[in-house]
């Protein structure tokens, strides 16, 4: 498969997924997700690789989720390529946790809604001193009904998932951190250095045991993944609605979203 919207390289047993979308952010469209899954696919099975890092191209994010301008050009929700909701995400978010390999986030800038989940699922984080962890989902008329959710409340706490998701407010790399949502902060200047150093870690240990133990923890919560796909089918009904359209348009037509009149 030729990559348009990713960069996707294979170097001493890492394989770099790099959204390469700098100019919105890292935003991806239906087709960034087709190709991500493809590179996950090729990548999570090659027994030349020991981890898989993710990534965003750029020092401005990481990814801040599905792209609201293609939104407008392709109709609905989020356009018409694939997937429950115009594009397979929750099939992109289940292959992360699925591939026997390790997979760490390497976050630098915003890492917001859609950006936020992805960095979520991954088995490790480190992020920059300049990253920004966020949910947006309440302020656009969306959310992630399954792993953003349910997921994100067992790695921070159900207090400060709800928080992250009713609130729609934004924390830095060290209050992730201290929230258990990020392993490592480092200078964004050593954010290449730490994540490598991780990697050369990785790549030392058993990859066989390394895949027993991701299936073992991935054994208490796969549960969710039955959650997000109900969730993901209202999620399609309520994409439908004028309510939820209602913040992608506010959004291109920077203004402040008036959900509640579309409430009978």
């Amino acid at each position: 498969m030729e990559y348009e919207d990713i960069v996707y390289e294979k170097v001493d047993a890492v394989a770099t997924i790099t959204i390469n979308r700098p100019k919105v952010y890292n935003a991806f469209r239906a087709h960034t997700v087709v190709e991500m899954i493809d590179a996950f696919q090729d990548a999570g099975w090659d027994k030349e690789i020991g981890v898989i890092v993710l990534t965003g191209a750029g020092d401005k994010a990481f990814s801040t989720g599905g792209d609201q301008s293609a939104d407008s050009k392709a109709g609905g929700a989020y356009g018409t390529l694939r997937g429950t909701v115009g594009m397979p995400i929750a099939e992109l978010q289940s292959l992360i946790r699925d591939v026997p390999k390790p997979v760490i986030a390497r976050v630098q800038g915003y890492a917001i809604g859609g950006g936020n989940v992805l960095a979520a699922i991954c088995d490790m984080t480190i992020a920059s001193e300049a990253a920004t962890f966020g949910q947006v989902g309440p302020k656009m008329g969306s959310v992630d009904p399954g792993w953003g959710t349910a997921y994100l409340a067992r790695i921070v706490g159900e207090k400060k998932a709800r928080e992250f998701w009713y609130m729609c407010r934004q924390y830095t790399a060290h209050e992730a951190e201290a929230m258990g949502l990020v392993n490592k902060v480092v200078p964004a200047d050593k954010l290449d250095e730490e994540v490598r150093s991780w990697c050369e870690e990785i790549i030392e240990r058993s990859p066989t045991a390394i895949a027993i133990a991701k299936r073992s923890f991935n054994a208490d919560t796969d549960h969710i993944n039955g959650i997000g796909a109900l969730g993901f089918e209202s999620l399609r009904l309520y994409y439908d609605t004028e309510e939820s359209k209602e913040g992608g348009n506010a959004f291109r037509e920077k203004r402040k979203p008036e959900f509640r009149k579309y409430v009978k």
